[in-house]
C-alpha cells in the first residue's frame, strides 16, 4: 500500500446468513439491486478521513469481493483489499487485524449485514477514539420494557432500561490494545467490545443510529429494501436473448448448465447451451452492454467446448463493475427434447447461484410446427430484468 492512512476499517463479510435464507452468503445478497456488502462499503467510502478498508469474505465468494469493493472503492481503490475469512467471526477480525498497514492507528471493525450505516456514525467514532484512546462502540437505548425471567419462563423482575443499550457497528479501538487483545484471547466473544474488555481494555458507549440496523431475517432484508427504493420511481431495465441451435447426434447435450446423457446434443462453437447463451446475452442487452458475440466472440479459440456457466459468471462480473444489479431472469424453452420438467428445480437452483440472482425456466413445444416440431433443433427465449445502480 503506497498510502499511509492513520484509520482501518475491517468490514466483516464472511458470514453464512443462515437466518436470512438462501443459497448465497448474506453480504452478497442485494437489496434494492445492489449487493448488502456494497451499500456497507458506502458508508465506509464516505468518511472524512481516508482509511484503510479491508473486506473480509468466505474463499469461494472471494472474486465477487474483490468486484464489488472495487467498484465502491473507484479512485480509492489503493486503500482497498480482501482477505479470506476463518471459521468464526473472531478468527474473520483477526485475519483482517493481520494485514493492517504499519501507519494505520485506529481499527474499527465493522459488520456488513449493518449496511444502511451512514458515513457520520464511522466518523463519530473514530474521532471518540482519538480523543480518548479507549474501545467505542455506538448504541441505541433500549425503547422496550425488559423482564428478567427464569428457567420456566416466569418473570422474576424487571430490569432498568435506562441502564441498557442496543449495540452497533461499527466498534473502534487503538490499534495496538486490539491487536493484542484478539492476541491474547482464550475463548469467543460476541463483540469486538467484549472481547477487547475482557483482555483489559476500556470501553466507552456513544449515541448509534437507527438506521444502522443489522439485516439478520427475511424481515430486515425487505425493512432495508424499502428505505432503499427511491421514491420517484426504479431504474428497471429490460433485455431479451434468443438463442437457437440444431441438435447434434455427436455431441453431449448441455442444457440450463445440466449435463444430459443419452440425449442428443446441440451444434456450436462452445458447448450449445442455448438457455446459458440466451441468458448472457438478455443480461448483455439489458445492460446495453452488447451481446454473447462481442464479449465471447466465435472466432476466439479460448471460449471453444466452453460451458454455459463460463458465460454466466463473466456476464454477471462484467455487470457488477458496469453497476448494475440483476433482478430476475425467465427463460422459455421450445424444442421437443429433452423432458425438462423432471430437472427444473435443479436447473434453477444451478442458474439462480452463478447469475446470484432468481431465474425461472418453462418448456413448451409447438405442435410439430417449424423446425423445432420437426425435431431439428432447440430454441431459448430469455428476459432479464437488472437495476442500474445510481
Amino acid at each position: 500500500m503506497s498510502v499511509n492512512p492513520a484509520v482501518a476499517v475491517i468490514v466483516v463479510a464472511a458470514g453464512s446468513g443462515t437466518r436470512l435464507g438462501g443459497d448465497i452468503p448474506k453480504a452478497f445478497r442485494e437489496v434494492a439491486g445492489v449487493p448488502i456488502l456494497e451499500h456497507a462499503l458506502r458508508g465506509v467510502f464516505g468518511m472524512r478521513r481516508e482509511a484503510q478498508v479491508i473486506v473480509v469474505a468466505p474463499e469461494a465468494f472471494r472474486g465477487d469481493a474483490e468486484l464489488i469493493l472495487g467498484h465502491a472503492a473507484g479512485d480509492a481503490s489503493e486503500y482497498a483489499s480482501v482477505v479470506t475469512g476463518g471459521a468464526t467471526r473472531q478468527a474473520s477480525v483477526a485475519a483482517g487485524i493481520a494485514v493492517l498497514a504499519d501507519s494505520v492507528r485506529i481499527v474499527l471493525v465493522h459488520d456488513a449485514a449493518r449496511a444502511l450505516t451512514p458515513s457520520t456514525q464511522f466518523d463519530d467514532v473514530v474521532d471518540s477514539v482519538a480523543a480518548g484512546g479507549r474501545g467505542i462502540v455506538p448504541g441505541l437505548a433500549v425503547a422496550d420494557t425488559i423482564k428478567r425471567v427464569d428457567d420456566e419462563e416466569r418473570i422474576v423482575e424487571t430490569v432498568d432500561r435506562d441502564e441498557l443499550r442496543a449495540m452497533q457497528t461499527p466498534q473502534g479501538f487503538p490499534r495496538h490494545a486490539l491487536a493484542q487483545g484478539y492476541a491474547d484471547a482464550e475463548e469467543e466473544y460476541t463483540d469486538d467490545a467484549a472481547l477487547f474488555a475482557a483482555t483489559g481494555g476500556s470501553v466507552a458507549v456513544i449515541p448509534g443510529d437507527a438506521r444502522a440496523f443489522k439485516i439478520t431475517t427475511p424481515w430486515d432484508l425487505n425493512r432495508a429494501e424499502h428505505l432503499l427504493r427511491p421514491e420517484g420511481g426504479e431504474r428497471i431495465r429490460v433485455g431479451v436473448g434468443v438463442d437457437v441451435h440444431a441438435y447434434d447426434d455427436n455431441a453431449e447435450l448441455w442444457l440450463a448448465g445440466l449435463l444430459w446423457p443419452g440425449e442428443a446434443g446441440l451444434a456450436g462453437h462452445s458447448d450449445g447451451d442455448a438457455v446459458a447463451h440466451a441468458i448472457t446475452d438478455a443480461l448483455l442487452g439489458a445492460a446495453g452492454l452488447g451481446d454473447i458475440g462481442t464479449m465471447f466472440g466465435t472466432d476466439d479459440p479460448r471460449f471453444a467446448q466452453a460451458r454455459g456457466e463460463v458465460f454466466l459468471i463473466a456476464t454477471r462480473e462484467r455487470l457488477i463493475q458496469a453497476g448494475f444489479g440483476i433482478e430476475n431472469v425467465s427463460v422459455q424453452i421450445i424444442g421437443n427434447t429433452p423432458r425438462f420438467t423432471p430437472r427444473r428445480a435443479e436447473a434453477e437452483a444451478l442458474l439462480s447461484g452463478l447469475i446470484g440472482a432468481p431465474v425461472s425456466l418453462s418448456a413448451t413445444t409447438t405442435d410439430r410446427l417449424g423446425f423445432a416440431g420437426r425435431g431439428e433443433g432447440l430454441t431459448a427465449i430469455a428476459t432479464a430484468a437488472l437495476r442500474q445502480r445510481h
